[in-house]
């Protein structure tokens, strides 16, 4: 579904359902170099039981127009800006990596308006080596190849991610390519990265929120490891913690854990 964000198109994949405002809502918030499609199990799901699906493309991003957020405040600007145009009085969020800062900026932002508030494969401060930001910049594909091994600790998901023998590191690499080449003017690769190094906001947000909260964590991520979540989760109240046998990449990697911990936290 496209949505006018701002006065720009925005793509949200909805698992092919209308948007019904009778209708609890979910969105889904991607990470750097990802776009909506990291989220296939778990949205889908949520699409085909009750809930109104949002699971977006950032502005910049593959089928989104617009310019890629500079910095997590911006990003979250436009989370609160799409859930707006969408009709949306009140929403959960869920973001990985990037894209949990995101949600976390955001419901700081209208607290009032989340109901749950999930942060996967989260780490505050999200500092960003000088040497992988360096490479994002001069040498995308090299440090595609980097974050790539970075982000996984397995060579193969469970079927109910994308299928029997599906190849983790070359269908990730594949879609990181897919996403920088999608905007010809950005390199949307560094200045995700540069965001996340920048955002010093994490504290001062965590305490604003009012709703629920879940920590989902990677025992193997190696992008962000889940002590470094400590500095949030210790200031976090109605927070609970999930940790999943998986990497960074752990909605495919471990689609079914994420998605149970997803579930049961919504029902709440």
């Amino acid at each position: 579904m496209d949505i006018l964000v701002e006065g720009h198109r925005t793509f949200c994949y909805t698992g092919g359902k209308p948007f019904d405002p009778a209708k609890p809502t979910i969105v889904f918030v991607h990470g750097v170099l990802n776009d909506h499609s990291v989220w296939i199990l778990q949205s889908r799901y949520f699409a085909n039981h009750g809930f109104n699906v949002l699971a977006v493309d950032l502005p910049g991003h593959c089928r989104s127009e617009g310019e890629p957020p500079r910095s997590v405040e911006e990003a979250a600007s436009f989370v609160v800006a799409l859930l707006d145009a969408a009709g949306a009085t009140k929403a959960a969020l869920v973001g990985h990596s990037f894209g949990a800062l995101t949600v976390l900026e955001a419901a700081s932002r209208i607290p009032q308006r989340v109901t749950h508030l999930a942060l996967v494969g989260i780490a505050y401060p999200m500092k960003v080596s000088a040497a992988l930001l360096e490479t994002s910049l001069r040498e995308p594909m090299k440090a595609i190849d980097m974050v790539n091994v970075y982000s996984h600790s397995l060579l193969a998901p469970p079927p109910s991610a994308l299928g029997p023998g599906t190849w983790l590191y070359g269908s990730s690499r594949a879609l990181m390519k897919r996403v920088l080449a999608s905007n010809a003017k950005v390199n949307v690769f560094h200045r995700g990265f540069v965001a996340c190094d920048t955002y010093a906001g994490g504290e001062a947000a965590i305490a604003k929120v009012r709703s629920p909260i879940l920590f989902v964590l990677g025992r193997n991520d190696s992008m962000t490891l889940p002590k470094m979540a400590k500095p949030l989760q210790q200031k976090a109240t109605h927070a609970r913690t999930v940790v999943v046998e998986g990497g960074h990449q752990m909605m495919l990697e471990a689609p079914d854990a994420v998605l149970a911990a997803l579930k049961e936290f919504v029902a709440q």
